[in-house]
């Protein structure tokens, strides 16, 4: 059976559906679907629920509930755009948590999420007080993987803290609240412009408003965690800021007598208020004591753009076997539920359809690139970038349908020196394998 004609939309972008709730709360029904049960959690601008799928009682997920009315202003929409599309970018690693499905009625957004029975890591710290290095090192581990997996898709999480690391039930970190995470394209001249995160964890120049590099600014909040798991307090704590940035600045912090050395020079490189010269989370994990207990294997299966071999061709290209509905939703131009946001045309990324083999989609895009002037990068897991000058564009290739591919071409950087033009260039030299351009998509996600 040959591909759908160009006027075909991929199978799986469906609209979202409305949901029927009594009230959002515990034992609400949510789309004839979930139940929600006990609340897990508040957060600052929305209650957790556990809920259960109606037709599989086993089959628990978390819920968060968002009330438009009583939270979403003009601050907290940017929050919740940011934390879907950032959880949207990093589906698919193990120490993130997974977002499933987003639903919404007139007056309640519904985030479907992986449940985390585990709880909060802050939760274990606190009844601990303090990890051994062994523990610390395992869960520190985790969190530069994820991170440098964030940092390779666009995303800066800039609120790394224990209150935002779960656990599953087999006691596996999970990263989330990506409410303050930042985005590639964010960027003005390369650099972040603005402040936020939680003060005791936050880099020195992020306060700054001078403009800052996300990766280095996590790996200093990596610098203040480690602190924390291995002594049991913060490095830098003073109820007045002015003082706490200073002594951030003069490294005004001590080490308890338990602390390995190894682990001291991990944490004061980490911590260093120069961001130039500031341990990077890609040399992090070349030191021996990171390296530790944590093989070669599983650094490349969680780090780089790497997400498990399965993803990855005889040709090393990287693609999903099955786009998720979900990840559909936040390539359209806005979330589009039921008229909170208002749509806006996305000059950031560029999809089509296309009825090629994957290898043959990737050399004709090579052939595009290379004609237009970009330089074609590998990562080592797989995945390819097309750059010129500050311009880099991620290619991604997703299976809708037997013999369909999406195709997605996204900018993560130099959104200053590419425009309309350039994506004119690429379109052009893409042409003829297009079926159909698919740059408005709104979809609802599924569990499967």
């Amino acid at each position: 059976m040959g591909p759908p004609t160009p006027t075909t939309p991929p199978p799986s972008a469906t609209k979202i559906r409305r949901t029927t709730s009594a009230g959002g709360g515990s034992g609400s029904i949510i789309l004839e679907k979930y139940q929600l049960g006990r609340l897990l959690g508040r957060g600052s601008f929305a209650k957790v629920y556990l809920g259960r799928l109606l037709d599989n009682a086993d089959t628990e997920v978390a819920v968060k509930v968002i009330d438009k009315a009583a939270t979403v202003d003009a601050a907290m929409e940017p929050r919740i755009l940011r934390e879907v599309s950032a959880m949207r970018r990093l589906h698919h690693h193990p120490n993130i948590l997974k977002l499933h499905e987003v639903l919404a009625t007139k007056s309640k957004i519904y985030l479907v999420m992986e449940l985390a029975q585990g709880g909060e890591l802050f939760a274990k710290l606190s009844r601990c007080r303090r990890f051994s290095e062994s523990t610390a090192r395992r869960y520190f581990q985790q969190v530069v993987s994820a991170l440098r997996f964030c940092h390779q898709n666009g995303v800066f999480h800039r609120d790394i803290k224990p209150q935002n690391l779960l656990l599953d039930h087999n006691g596996v970190l999970k990263i989330t609240d990506f409410g303050l995470s930042a985005l590639s394209e964010h960027k003005i001249d390369g650099l972040i412009r603005t402040a936020c995160g939680t003060p005791a964890y936050t880099a020195p120049e992020v306060v700054s408003r001078k403009g800052y590099n996300g990766e280095t600014a996590d790996a200093w909040s990596c610098g203040v965690l480690l602190y924390v798991f291995l002594v049991g307090s913060l490095p830098f704590d003073d109820s007045n800021l002015s003082n706490m940035y200073r002594a951030m600045h003069r490294r005004s912090f001590e080490f308890p007598d338990w602390v390995s050395k190894s682990a001291k020079i991990v944490i004061y490189r980490l911590l260093d208020p120069n961001p130039n010269t500031r341990l990077s989370l890609d040399d992090l994990i070349k030191l021996s004591w990171f390296k530790k207990s944590f093989s070669q294997e599983n650094l490349r299966s969680h780090g780089d753009q790497e997400v498990g071999s399965e993803f990855v061709d005889a040709k090393g290209f990287r693609y999903m076997p099955q786009v998720n509905a979900f990840d559909l939703i936040s390539m359209s131009s806005g979330l589009n539920l039921s008229g909170l946001f208002e749509e806006e045309t996305s000059s950031k990324e560029m999809r089509f359809t296309c009825g090629m083999q994957v290898v043959e989609i990737e050399e004709r895009v090579v052939k595009a690139g290379v004609e237009s002037g970009y330089r074609v990068e590998r990562g080592k897991g797989g995945g390819m970038r097309l750059v010129k000058g500050r311009a880099v564009l991620v290619v991604e290739i997703w299976e809708v349908a037997a013999e369909l591919w999406l195709v997605e071409l996204r900018l993560v950087d130099g959104a200053v020196e590419f425009g309309e033009l350039q994506w004119g260039e690429l379109r052009s030299g893409l042409g003829d394998i297009v079926l159909s351009w698919h740059n408005e998509v709104v979809v609802s996600s599924s569990l499967t």
